[in-house]
């Protein structure tokens, strides 16, 4: 037997090999298109508003050019052109199918079925004789039968007859496909002929020299680089270098902006004459004498300085842009306020940055000044500015209406929707602010922000009555979502605020794992426990709400317990009508208890990134007993009055002592579902807190 490697002269093997190649990338594409992403802004739902800022095209604009930055609209070009190749590649499979020679099959010549037996064959050929043998059949040239394809017909029939009949010719067409026995074959290399013949061989060689040489290498090269300059918060190790040696203990909003206005992607989106094009014309905008502030873009005189002391060029221009998107300053220069709502997304990733800096250093001052910053940022409000400035329509002529020209402090959401509708309509309706239609605008958007109040806070351990040195606590939250502007809002039950513990064993309920139609029910309850994203109209990206809860010691202000960052609650926070369901929420976050016995006091911080005067802060103490008293606690616990019908209740009357009556089986039994249920509604294990909440 011979082998003979020859080239895929008819085209048959090449769209296959065509088809493999592009369909490894083509589907897991196309997979990836038509599936939504994981990410929680591709699965929460969306406040209901028909609200549009002014110049909402640019900020759509600016949309459209980060969801092409992402590589979708890339991904979908391939996608079409790898299943136009491969749609293509099937049609020439089907057209060479009709012209590749068919494999000889004794049976099909012969016409019988793989089941018919020796004595079935013969017959069946003696039959064929007499109707296909050349001395039984006439040629016939208007059929084009001619006596040569007669002969060749009834040696075919024959072979096939010899084929299955004789056993070393069948044991051939069996063991190898032929019934002459093994033969030579050849292996079609699936490229066409023509590309390596006439002299097409050297662009064949040129053309795999560049792939294997050249883009191979650059794509897995560029692959490789663009993995190693970023950081896990997505933004350029350059930039995070920057910010760091930006970072100082004591920061405000605006030195936050300050620091991420190094970020080297402001150098690239503007570079060359983009870098100082319109800077004088921002800052004069933003210098003006603004209606809520001495400044219309919100900036303090320290940040002023810091704004005029930098050397005019990319971070300069940036830092001007941020500080007009913040103080919604319109520029009067289109190219100028497309570039003021792409500047703001590129702030909120680097504050990323900036906060996993502040994080690492434990300062509360700059991580709750990088929240802060994040919240200013999603709702384009400067830091000085009032919260109102939130609900749409809102301007600065309409807020200092509501507040009043004497107020001291700004008044947030919640407390404006707490007034009376009367007082809200007098307030803010007028000559020169709001009418009906968009008042009422505004206060649909402010009952559906999500502001999360804490009903009670407590530590505990797991399945034990005290907290003892080293032992893993857990610092449990329990709130509920409250939108602002809903007054009748059910009183809250200890069995609500109550944290049972799982069952001694049940090994799935201590690590929060479902099984069967409790995983499908908790699947749901995670979806409908997952708000909607943030009311962000100059925002030119979705962001979805995050809650950051730690603990701080305010003595010393440093964090205690790094922040645990909730997206998602564990039950529904609107029914179908869209009303809030008032469900207690749990939150709990872990930690290591201290090493030593005694109170600690802490400070909680809950804070919310996306929405301003929402956050919350309250004191809490924690309790640490030493093992040997809590020990000696819960045995004397144990120690019960003896019954008086007893022995030991006898012996104990005699003495002087007290004795208990033995209850009747039902007695026990009503009893025992009693403790239950106290055990259920009150956790001894919950240490004493500080409750009262003071709302920022």
């Amino acid at each position: 037997m011979s082998t003979d490697y020859t080239y895929d002269e008819q085209g048959q093997f090449f769209p296959y090999f065509v088809t493999t190649i592009t369909g490894l990338v083509t589907i897991p594409i196309t997979i990836s298109l038509l599936t939504r992403g994981k990410e929680l802004e591709n699965t929460a739902p969306r406040i209901k508003s028909e609200y549009a800022p002014q110049n909402s095209d640019l900020i759509d604009a600016q949309r459209r050019k980060l969801w092409r930055k992402e590589r979708r609209l890339g991904r979908i070009i391939l996608a079409v052109a790898g299943w136009t190749v491969m749609a293509w590649m099937v049609y020439l499979m089907v057209v060479t199918a009709r012209t590749v020679p068919k494999i000889w099959d004794p049976y099909e010549v012969l016409g019988v079925s793989r089941s018919a037996n020796e004595k079935q064959i013969k017959s069946h050929y003696r039959r064929l004789s007499l109707t296909l043998h050349p001395d039984k059949i006439q040629p016939d040239p208007e059929k084009n039968i001619t006596m040569e394809t007669i002969n060749d017909h009834w040696v075919e029939v024959t072979k096939a007859f010899k084929t299955l009949t004789d056993e070393e010719v069948r044991n051939n067409y069996l063991q190898y496909g032929h019934p002459d026995g093994k033969q030579s074959f050849s292996i079609g290399i699936a490229l066409p002929k023509w590309i390596v013949t006439e002299g097409n061989g050297k662009f064949v060689l040129l053309a795999y020299g560049l792939v294997l040489g050249v883009v191979l290498p650059y794509l897995v090269g560029k692959w490789w680089y663009g993995t190693q300059r970023v950081t896990k918060e997505k933004v350029l190790v350059s930039s995070a270098g920057k910010i760091f040696k930006e970072y100082k203990p004591e920061m405000t909003p605006g030195s936050v902006l300050h620091a991420v206005s190094t970020g080297t992607e402001f150098e690239e989106v503007l570079k060359g004459n983009k870098a100082e094009s319109g800077l004088s014309k921002i800052e004069s905008s933003i210098f003006k004498e603004g209606e809520l502030s001495p400044l219309a873009g919100g900036l303090s005189v320290k940040d002023r300085e810091q704004l005029e002391n930098l050397e005019e060029g990319a971070r300069r221009k940036a830092l001007a842009l941020l500080w007009a998107y913040l103080g919604r300053v319109d520029l009067g220069d289109a190219t100028l306020n497309a570039e003021k709502y792409e500047a703001a997304p590129i702030a909120l990733e680097l504050n990323e940055s900036f906060l996993a800096t502040a994080l690492a250093y434990g300062n509360i001052v700059a991580i709750l000044a990088s929240y802060r910053t994040s919240q200013c940022l999603i709702q384009a409000v400067a830091p000085s500015s009032s919260p109102l400035l939130q609900l749409p329509h809102f301007t600065p002529s309409v807020v200092r209406s509501i507040e009043g020209s004497s107020a001291r402090a700004h008044m947030s959401v919640q407390e404006f929707m707490g007034l009376a509708s009367q007082e809200r309509r007098k307030r803010a309706i007028g000559s020169g602010l709001l009418n009906d239609s968009q008042l009422t605008a505004a206060e649909k958007v402010a009952t559906q922000l999500p502001f999360l109040r804490v009903d009670k806070a407590f530590f505990k351990v797991v399945g034990e009555k005290f907290i003892t040195p080293g032992s893993l606590v857990q610092f449990v939250v329990k709130a509920r979502l409250i939108p602002p502007g809903f007054q009748n809002v059910p009183e809250i039950t200890e069995k609500d605020l109550a944290d049972s513990d799982p069952k001694e064993g049940d090994l799935d309920a201590l690590h929060g794992r479902k099984k069967g139609v409790e995983a499908e029910e908790a699947k749901k309850a995670e979806l409908a426990g997952q708000p909607p994203l943030a009311h962000a109209p100059y925002l030119a990206r979705d962001h979805s709400p995050r809650w950051h809860v730690f603990l701080g010691d305010n003595r010393q202000g440093k964090i205690v317990v790094p922040p645990f960052t909730f997206t998602k609650f564990d039950k529904p926070l609107f029914d179908e009508a869209g009303n809030p369901t008032y469900n207690v929420q749990t939150l709990k976050m872990q930690f290591g208890a201290p090493p030593q016995a005694g109170q600690y006091r802490f400070t909680m911080y809950m804070v919310c990134d996306s929405y301003v005067g929402m956050d919350t802060k309250m004191d809490v103490t924690l309790s640490v007993d030493e093992a040997s008293k809590a020990a000696e606690i819960e045995e004397e616990e144990e120690i019960s009055e003896p019954e008086e019908d007893s022995l030991a209740g006898q012996m104990n009357a005699l003495k002087g002592g007290e004795t208990k009556k033995r209850k009747s089986a039902a007695a026990d039994v009503d009893d025992s579902d009693e403790s239950e249920t106290d055990e259920d509604e009150t956790d001894d294990s919950e240490t004493d807190t500080e409750t009262d909440t003071d709302e920022e």
